[in-house]
C-alpha cells in the first residue's frame, strides 16, 4: 500500500494555541453587556479560572503570528466546555460562546485562510463532560433514560460528583467529571463520525486527536481517516500519542503524532544536566537525564527507522505543549538550551510547532502553570524571538530542510552533527551542547554528502566556529553551547 499524506504539512510551521491565555478582543452581546468573573490576564493561571482569551483576539494577532512564519494554527478544544481548557466537551457542534461562539470561529478561518494559514482542531472523542446532554439524560433520567447505552454504565446510581460513592460509570482515568463514550456501540461511533465530517465540511484543515489510543474498538481510527479524507482528501490527521506509534502510522489511520520521543531525545541532549526533574514528573518521553551526543544519535536513529519516510514528514514535532512545563521553565531560565533544541526543531522532519510564548520566552511549570497569558511586548525575550524567525525563515528557504534526507553525520561528547539533503541543496547542522568547545573530525563528509558546505548560515551565538575542510574531511571546532548551519 502506497502511504498517502498531506502535502502541505511537509511545509508547514505550527503554532499551537491555548484559547484562554493568547488574546482577548470584548465579546460581542449579550456577554458585552455585564462585566464577566475573570481572573487577572497576567495573575497566576489557576486549575479553574478563566483569563477571557478568545477567537477574536486571535484574529487580531493573526498578523503577529504570520510575521513568525507560521502557516498553521493547532487549537487546543474550542467547543462548548465548563472549563478553561475545554476537554469536558457539552456541545460538539457549538464553539464556546466565551471563546467567541461560532460566529467568531467562521470569522478566524476565514480570515486565517484568506492568508494561506490552515487550522487544525483538537477533537476529543474518547471521552465527554458531565453537562454532555445525552450523558445529562441520563443524570435526570436514570435508567430509564434512551441514552444509557452511548456509556459504559456499571450501576446505579450514577454519583458525579460525590467522591466517597462509587461513580458507577467508566470515566478517563478514573476522573468523573470525564464519562467516556461506549464506542462500541455504533450510535456512538456514527455521532463521533459526523461530528469530524461535519466541521471538515466547515473548512478546517485537520483533527489533532486526544488521547486516540483509549479508544480500541476494532476499525475505528480507520473509518475515522476514511471518512475524513473522503471529504477532504487534505486534511490532517494527527494523533496524541507520547510513546511508539507504530500501530498508528500504518498509513490507515493517523498522518502523524505529536512527536514527542522526539522532544524528548532533544531535551535530553541540549539541556543536559540542566533540566529539573520536578518538571517532568509522571511523562515517559524522557527529556531527564541529561545524554551524550552518541546516545542522541542512537534515539534519533531509532525514531527515523521507526515510521515510513512519508510519515516522517508529516510529524507534529514539539518540543513542549500545554501537558508540559516549558522548556525555559524546566531548564531554569537556560536559553542556550531553548536555542539549542530550536534549532535542531526546525532542522528536524515533520512539521515543527511553536507552543505559543515560547517564542517569547513565556515560562512555566506543569500544568496550571504551563497555560499562563501571553504577555505584553514589553516582556518579550527578543533574542529568542528573533531566534525563532531566523531559523522558521531558513526552513521555508530551504527545501532540503522540509523534505530532504536525514543524514547522521558524527557524534562526539556532546557534539552532534547530521545533513539535510534535497537534490544539490546539502546543509550541515552541528549542535555543541557542552560548555566548553566542541571538536568533531567528520571523516569523508564530503564524498559523503557530493558536496562541501563551508559558508555559516546561522548560528545560535556570535562566537566564531573553526570551519575547515582537508581534502575530503571536515573539521570544526563549534563555541560553547552553540548550534550552526553550513550551506
Amino acid at each position: 500500500m502506497q502511504i498517502q499524506t498531506p502535502e502541505w504539512v511537509k511545509h508547514a510551521v505550527f503554532y499551537q494555541i491555548f484559547p484562554d491565555r493568547f488574546a482577548a478582543r470584548p465579546l460581542l452581546p449579550p456577554f458585552s453587556l455585564a462585566p464577566l468573573s475573570l481572573e487577572a490576564w497576567q495573575s497566576e493561571p489557576t486549575l479553574q479560572g478563566y483569563k477571557g482569551g478568545n477567537l477574536w483576539g486571535v484574529i487580531d494577532q493573526l498578523d503577529y503570528i504570520q510575521s513568525l512564519g507560521v502557516t498553521a494554527i493547532y487549537f487546543t478544544p474550542i467547543f462548548q466546555s465548563p472549563c478553561n481548557h475545554r476537554y469536558h466537551t457539552h456541545d460538539y457542534y457549538q464553539i464556546d460562546p466565551l471563546l467567541g461562539g461560532n460566529e467568531a470561529f467562521f470569522q478566524l478561518l476565514h480570515a486565517a485562510h484568506s492568508r494561506g494559514m490552515k487550522v487544525v482542531l483538537d477533537g476529543v472523542f474518547n471521552h465527554v463532560g458531565r453537562g454532555f446532554f445525552f450523558f445529562n439524560d441520563i443524570l435526570e433520567n436514570g435508567p430509564h433514560s434512551p441514552w444509557v447505552d452511548w456509556f459504559k454504565i456499571e450501576g446505579w446510581p450514577l454519583a458525579p460528583y460525590d467522591g466517597d460513592r462509587p461513580a458507577n460509570y467508566v470515566s478517563w482515568c478514573g476522573n468523573r467529571a470525564l464519562p467516556e463514550f461506549n464506542h462500541a456501540n455504533p450510535a456512538v461511533r456514527e455521532y463521533i463520525m459526523r461530528v469530524a465530517e461535519h466541521w471538515i465540511r466547515c473548512g478546517i484543515d485537520g483533527w489533532r486527536l486526544d488521547v486516540p489510543f483509549c479508544i480500541t474498538e476494532p476499525g475505528f481510527w480507520q473509518e475515522f481517516r476514511r471518512r475524513v479524507k473522503a471529504i477532504n482528501p487534505n486534511a490532517y490527521i494527527v494523533g496524541e500519542v507520547w510513546h511508539d506509534a507504530r500501530r498508528w502510522l500504518d498509513g490507515t489511520q493517523f498522518d502523524g503524532v505529536l512527536n514527542y520521543l522526539f522532544a524528548g531525545a532533544t531535551i535530553a541532549f541540549a539541556a543536559g544536566d540542566r533540566v529539573d526533574p520536578e518538571q517532568v514528573q509522571d511523562r515517559d518521553y524522557e527529556p531527564y537525564p541529561g545524554i551524550d551526543a552518541l546516545t542522541y544519535a542512537e534515539k534519533i536513529q531509532l525514531l527515523l527507522h521507526a515510521y515510513p519516510w512519508e510519515i516522517q514528514l508529516t510529524q507534529l514535532n514539539v518540543l513542549a505543549s500545554h501537558d508540559t512545563a516549558r522548556l525555559l521553565t524546566m531548564t531554569h531560565g537556560d536559553i542556550d538550551t531553548v536555542k539549542l533544541a530550536t534549532l535542531l526543531l526546525i532542522t528536524f522532519p515533520g512539521a515543527p510547532s511553536i507552543y505559543y510564548g515560547d517564542e517569547v520566552g513565556l515560562p512555566g511549570g506543569l500544568d496550571p502553570d504551563s497555560r499562563r497569558s501571553f504577555p505584553d511586548p514589553e516582556q518579550w525575550n527578543q533574542e529568542l524571538l528573533d531566534c525563532h524567525r531566523k531559523l522558521i525563515a531558513l526552513r521555508h528557504a530551504r527545501l532540503s530542510l522540509r523534505i530532504g534526507e536525514y543524514r547522521f553525520l558524527g557524534a562526539d561528547n556532546q557534539t552532534y552533527a547530521f545533513a539535510r539533503i534535497f537534490e544539490g541543496d546539502v546543509l550541515i547542522i552541528a549542535v555543541n551542547a557542552a560548555d566548553h568547545f566542541g571538536k568533531i573530525d567528520l571523516e569523508e563528509a564530503g564524498t559523503r554528502l557530493g558536496a562541501q558546505p563551508s559558508y555559516l548560515l546561522y548560528s545560535t551565538s556570535d562566537e566564531a566556529t573553526e570551519i575547515v575542510w582537508t581534502a575530503d574531511n571536515l573539521f570544526l571546532a563549534i563555541p560553547p553551547r552553540t548550534g550552526i548551519v553550513l550551506s
